[in-house]
């Protein structure tokens, strides 16, 4: 795993959108047919995620790629490895 870091801060921000939204991680997973393990891995930081499983929760969160990705915080963990 290149970027330990950057997948736990993913994993919160996926978090915090299915609790904005006052969902369960199987409620998640179902929306966006995936597994309620693989939720749970992601938001637990124990997997790189696929382009395939972000578009899954695009589409599950109705939202564009780029607001998935603009996770607060990255940013930090950028200027950490670089620093």
């Amino acid at each position: 795993m290149k970027n330990p870091a950057g997948l736990i801060v993913f994993g919160l921000h996926v978090r915090r959108l299915r609790e904005q939204r006052q969902l369960s991680q199987q409620a998640l997973a179902d929306m966006a047919d995936v597994s309620k393990l693989t939720i749970q891995r992601l938001e637990l930081a124990k997997f790189s995620v696929t382009l395939d499983i972000l578009i899954s929760l695009t589409r599950a969160f109705e939202i564009p790629l780029q607001e998935l990705m603009n996770c607060p915080g990255i940013e930090e963990v950028d200027e950490l490895k670089n620093g």
